[in-house]
């Protein structure tokens, strides 16, 4: 206890010092500065921040850059309310949360409820969605539903990943970065002019690589790399934007991401039943019976036209192709022997239409389109249960699940904002959106043990002809209206209020895990109603602070089903569930100098279950469970803390900034969940320098100072003992036989430099 009060004391006393050093730096001469303008791309027009009636956080390329922020996940300290965090088992599939809302399994034919944008292409699958930054102009993370311009599968909010569009002058920027755990990174970026004026090429190129935090302590190979959460990815960009005249635009876009990092061990936090290998020392450090290899390869190709048919209307169409594949291996029970593993494949395809025109008269802005979405979404895992088919008398035991949720989206959307005076404006829109889905599930038991492929491991070779039976085959339509209405005052020029009405639904879909022909689940719907105000205040203080309530009904949830034995992996999809949250948001800019400026958030959410429908499958009982139930990913409180001094010599400029970003406490699984994690804190610290001439840049970061641990992720297969549920000594074994209750954490402390060139 001596040593914690000692080491909390030293962090509060050099925060102070910090803080009370840079103040007096910056009132030594510094003179007072303004705000700077910033514009979004939320509304799908490009506008001023400060005249956008929807809550909305934009970071933009210097604020990445000087903050060490080289990931999407990272974003989420400054987005109130706001999860992004790389989900369990891989580095790439990303866990997001926007006011309690999103998405808890990453399984093929499950919707996300927040929508990822890459310049303004939907990304349909978590898989892969953890972005590395590249060629990056801003992100912005749009809170509460967007189901009118943005459509379904954004009823907690939308993700936007904005590339720079070319300037036309030659440019070429190399940057690379040492750290710790051998961090080895290079990003070359530039644009290439072939036709003074009218044609220019611009490209990117990432190579990432770092150690583990932990290892593996076993695996299924003993030669194989043992590195736990380390980083091998390679990603690429080439565009080819062409303005003929000053009325049309044209970009053709490609991208690939190879992702070669391991497959993430977990870690035990209790003891194996079954094997005598002890809790590790370091949360960072697994054992497995299974390959340590994983890959991500990412794909896509996109057009974007824009036609200014004059100085009020535009014309503009997006279309897009992504690819993903992604044969990974997830070890459940984390052991040196085959009890629960999981090797698995997920194979994604899309195709995106969009056709939007805009147009702006004397009082009034509208946006309007229609939109195509085309998805193949298949996949297959096996759960190898090898240990419990030898206690059967048999070679093995595996349960596969394979099959496709293949979708058609169409769409049209129309949104409008009028003045009605002055100071008065208001703001209607609307989204009509037809769902056509077909899913197959394949799901049986096999005596044996079955990868998904020949070579899976060395010398095994996967039997011919189906395996296990078709267990569902069908087909489903969903419609849906979205409306959206708003009322904006403008109380001056610098103080603005609003209040809006959405609507928001994430798309209807069938389990992929399904053991019968069960119907499909319906679509979930969010009623969102906010309050807010965007202000400025003696032009050097932006306050936006947001009052929010929403409803949740309809919500999808997995039920487990009692099994004859501990082999069977019956699961039931279905409309259960009902919650609500009430919130408030808050974020501030403060320019004190020219040299000091701050920066604070602030979010807060009272997010409930009011209402868990289920049916006992013996007796017919309908009953409530709700008390069972918590919203998870989602801490009742978050804020960032964060401060930048600027100092400018004739030898250089520097800029100094620092961060602290606080989560409260929040569960990981909804019903009855055994994993929570404690509030706790990051302290961040970058110091950055600018040569004279501007071509040279060196970034020097401390992420995790005080070397936190914290969970983001895991697996729960033990049920605890309902007279006295703390006691991990009564846990019943769950599916394997094991005490399988598995944690993944977030990064450790973490220093790197990073130094550029361009010109």
């Amino acid at each position: 206890m001596n040593t914690l009060t000692l080491r909390h004391s030293s962090i509060a006393l050099a925060i102070s010092t910090a803080l009370t050093s840079t103040a007096a730096l910056a009132g030594g001469g510094g003179e007072k500065a303004e705000l700077e303008r910033i514009e979004v791309t939320a509304r799908k027009s490009v506008e001023n921040l400060q005249e956008v009636p929807v809550a909305v956080t934009s970071i933009g390329e210097t604020e990445l850059l000087e903050n060490g922020i080289s990931v999407m996940t990272e974003v989420q300290q400054f987005s109130p309310n706001t999860t992004l965090q790389a989900s369990r088992g891989t580095n790439s599939t990303i866990t997001a949360f926007i006011r309690g809302v999103g998405q808890q399994d990453p399984l093929w034919g499950y919707e996300p409820g927040v929508g990822i944008y890459i310049d303004d292409v939907y990304v349909a699958r978590p898989q892969g969605a953890v972005l590395d930054l590249l060629d990056v102009q801003q992100i912005e993370v749009l809170r509460g539903p967007q189901g009118t311009l943005y459509g379904k599968n954004t009823i907690g909010g939308a993700i936007k990943y904005v590339t720079k569009e070319m300037t036309g002058d030659m440019t070429f920027d190399v940057e690379g970065t040492v750290g710790s755990y051998n961090q080895r990174d290079l990003k070359i970026t530039g644009q290439l002019p072939l036709v003074d004026d009218t044609l220019y090429l611009g490209y990117g190129f990432a190579t990432l690589n770092r150690d583990g935090f932990g290892e593996f302590l076993t695996s299924a190979q003993p030669d194989q790399d043992r590195e736990n959460y380390n980083k091998d990815l390679t990603a690429a960009r080439v565009t080819l934007e062409y303005r003929p005249s000053d009325d049309l635009f044209f970009r053709l876009a490609w991208d690939k991401t190879d992702d070669e990092s391991n497959s993430k061990g977990g870690y035990r936090l209790l003891p194996s039943l079954l094997t005598d290998a002890p809790v590790p020392d370091s949360v960072y450090d697994s054992y497995t019976s299974l390959p340590t290899w994983n890959k991500v390869e990412l794909e896509g190709y996109s057009l974007t036209a824009r036609w200014y048919l004059n100085n009020n209307t535009s014309l503009k169409y997006i279309g897009a192709q992504r690819d993903s594949y992604s044969p990974t291996n997830i070890d459940f029970d984390n052991t040196s022997v085959r009890i629960f593993d999981v090797p698995a494949i997920y194979d994604d395809e899309q195709t995106t239409h969009e056709l939007q025109l805009n147009h702006e008269g004397d009082n009034y802005k509208l946006v309007s389109g229609l939109y195509y979405f085309d998805g193949e979404s298949c996949g297959q895992f096996q759960a190898i249960l090898e240990v419990l088919g030898q206690s059967l008398g048999a070679p093995g035991l595996t349960r596969e699940v394979s099959g496709c949720n293949n979708s058609t989206s169409k769409a049209a959307y129309i949104q409008g904002s009028v003045d009605l005076s002055e100071q008065w404006s208001m703001t209607l829109g609307a989204r009509y959106t037809r769902d056509s889905k077909e899913a197959i599930v394949n799901n049986g038991l096999v005596f044996d043990t079955v990868y998904p492929e020949s070579g899976w491991i060395p010398g095994y070779v996967r039997p011919e002809g189906q395996l296990v039976p078709t267990v569902l085959d069908d087909d489903k339509d969903w419609s849906r209206f979205t409306p959206r209405v708003g009322v904006e005052y403008q109380y001056n020029n610098d103080i603005m209020f609003f209040a809006s009405y959405a609507q928001g639904f994430k798309s209807g879909t069938f389990n992929p895990r399904a053991s019968t022909a069960e119907p499909a689940a319906n679509p979930e719907i969010v009623d969102s109603f906010e309050l807010g105000m965007k202000s400025e205040w003696n032009n050097n203080l932006r306050a936006n602070v947001t009052l929010f309530t929403l409803d949740h009904e309809d919500r999808q949830y997995i039920s487990v089903l009692p099994g004859d034995t501990s082999a069977d992996l019956n699961q039931r999809l279905g409309n259960i569930g009902k919650s609500s949250a009430n919130g408030v948001e808050l974020e501030l800019n403060y320019v004190a100098t020219d040299a000091l400026s701050f920066d604070a958030s602030l979010g807060y959410i009272d997010a409930d279950f009011e209402e868990v429908l289920d049916t006992n499958p013996e007796t017919g009982e309908v009953f409530d469970k709700s008390d069972r139930f918590s919203i998870s990913n989602t801490p009742d409180l978050t804020f960032n803390l964060g401060a930048t001094y600027r100092l400018y010599s004739e030898h250089g400029d520097w800029v100094i900034n620092g961060n602290y970003y606080h989560r409260g406490d929040y569960v990981l699984f909804e019903e009855d969940s055994l994993l929570s994690q404690d509030s706790y804190g990051l302290l961040n610290l970058s110091v950055n320098w600018y040569s004279p001439d501007g071509q040279w840049r060196v970034g020097l970061h401390a992420k995790n100072l005080t070397d936190e641990e914290y969970m983001i992720g895991g697996y729960q297969f033990v049920t605890p003992d309902p007279t006295d549920p703390s006691d991990v000594s009564k846990y019943t074994p769950g599916l394997g036989g094991d005490n399988t209750l598995i944690g993944y954490y977030g990064d450790p402390r973490t220093v790197s430099l990073t130094v550029g060139y361009r010109f």
